[in-house]
C-alpha cells in the first residue's frame, strides 16, 4: 500500500502500533501469490528480480482423500497451476526495505481522528507506546490497514459484526531446516511426493489441511494497487472520485471471492449448503470434486485493476 501510494505522488504517513518490523520470524503464514500479485509486487521493488528469490512456483493443485482403510487417492489433480508461495515475512522485508525509513512512526498507537466540516481533510491521533506522548497528524486521507477487529472501521459501520462462518482453522509453518532426515519430513515427502511443487488439500470427513512448502530462505497485493492507481488518475482535487471508482472496481471481486472462498470451506468440512448435501470426500468422485479446484476462484486468471 505505501509504496503505490508514494509511486502515486502521495507524502505518507504509517502509525505502527509495533516497536519494530519483523525479522524473518520463523513463525507465522504461508502466503498464496497468483501471477497479477507477482507483477504488481514487483513494479514496487527497486530490484523486482528479488521477489522470484523469496518465491516458490507451485504448478500443481491436488485435492487427495483417506479411504476409510487409511490409504490416499488423488481425488482432482490441475497440472496447469500457476501460482506462487513466499514466506509472509519475507515479503514484507521485500516491501519494507522498498520504502524510506522515515515514513514509519514505529510504537504508536491510533487513538481517535476527526474529519473536517467540509470532508476534505482528516486528523489523527495517536500516543507513543514508549513516552506517552499524544501526537496529531493532518492528512487528506486516512486509511485503516488494522485488519478485521479495525478500531475505525467500527466507527464508520458499527451495525457490521464479524460472523462465525461454521468452521475453525489453524496456520503455521514448519521450519524442518537441518532435519530433512528425521523420520517426520521422511513421512510428510512420501505422502506428499510433490510437496515443493504442489498445492495440497488433504480431504476427510469433516475436515482438511493445506499443504504447500516455503523457500528455505529466512529472513501484500490488489487493494494497494487499485488505490494507489485511482488516487494517481484522479488527483486530490478529485479525491471522492477516486475513492468511488476504487470501490466500484474492488467490491465485486473482493465480495465474490470471499463467498467463493466461504462455500469452498463449508463444503470441505462437510457442512450443509442450501444448493447440495453434505460432501463426503471418502465417495466423492472426480467430477464431485471439480468444484473445489482453486482456479474456480473467481477471478483468479486476473482482476481488474482500473474502471477503464
Amino acid at each position: 500500500m505505501c509504496t503505490r501510494l508514494i509511486l502515486a505522488g502521495w507524502d505518507i504517513v504509517v502509525l505502527e502500533k509495533s516497536n519494530a518490523p519483523p525479522k524473518g520470524s520463523p513463525t507465522g503464514a504461508g502466503l498464496g501469490i497468483d501471477p497479477l500479485a507477482q507483477q504488481i509486487i514487483q513494479s514496487w521493488l527497486p530490484q523486482p528480480e528479488l521477489l522470484q528469490e523469496a518465491i516458490l512456483p507451485l504448478t500443481i493443485d491436488q485435492n487427495i482423500v483417506t479411504g476409510g482403510d487409511k490409504s490416499t487417492r488423488i481425488l482432482t489433480r490441475d497440472e496447469n497451476f500457476n501460482f506462487g508461495a513466499a514466506h509472509w515475512a519475507d515479503l514484507h522485508s521485500l516491501l519494507y526495505d522498498a520504502l524510506p525509513p522515515e515514513i514509519f512512526l514505529w510504537g504508536h498507537v491510533h487513538l481517535s481522528f476527526c474529519i473536517s466540516e467540509d470532508q476534505t481533510s482528516v486528523n489523527v491521533k495517536a500516543k507513543s507506546l514508549q513516552t506517552n506522548e499524544i501526537i496529531e497528524i493532518n492528512g487528506d486521507l486516512l486509511i485503516a490497514a488494522d485488519g478485521c477487529l479495525s478500531s475505525i472501521r467500527r466507527i464508520f459501520l458499527p451495525d457490521i459484526k464479524l460472523r462465525y462462518s461454521g468452521y475453525c482453522a489453524w496456520r503455521g509453518v514448519l521450519d524442518f531446516s537441518g532435519k530433512e532426515s528425521s523420520e517426520t519430513i521422511i513421512g510428510i515427502r512420501r505422502l506428499y511426493p510433490d510437496l515443493g511443487n504442489c498445492l495440497y488439500f488433504h480431504l476427510d470427513s469433516g475436515t482438511h489441511s493445506v499443504l504447500y512448502e516455503l523457500p528455505k530462505k529466512s529472513s501484500t497485493g490488489f487493494d494497494a494497487a487499485v488505490l494507489g492507481k485511482c488516487l494517481q488518475k484522479w488527483g486530490l482535487e478529485n479525491l471522492p472520485s477516486a475513492l468511488e471508482e476504487y470501490q466500484s472496481v474492488r467490491v465485486p471481486v473482493i465480495s465474490q471471492q470471499v463467498l467463493h472462498s466461504r462455500r469452498l470451506g463449508r463444503i470441505k468440512q462437510g457442512l450443509y449448503l442450501p444448493d447440495r448435501g453434505p460432501f463426503d470426500p471418502s465417495t466423492a468422485s472426480p467430477e464431485d470434486g471439480e468444484e473445489l479446484q482453486q482456479k474456480n476462484m473467481p477471478f483468479f486468471s486476473g482482476a481488474p485493476i482500473s474502471a477503464d
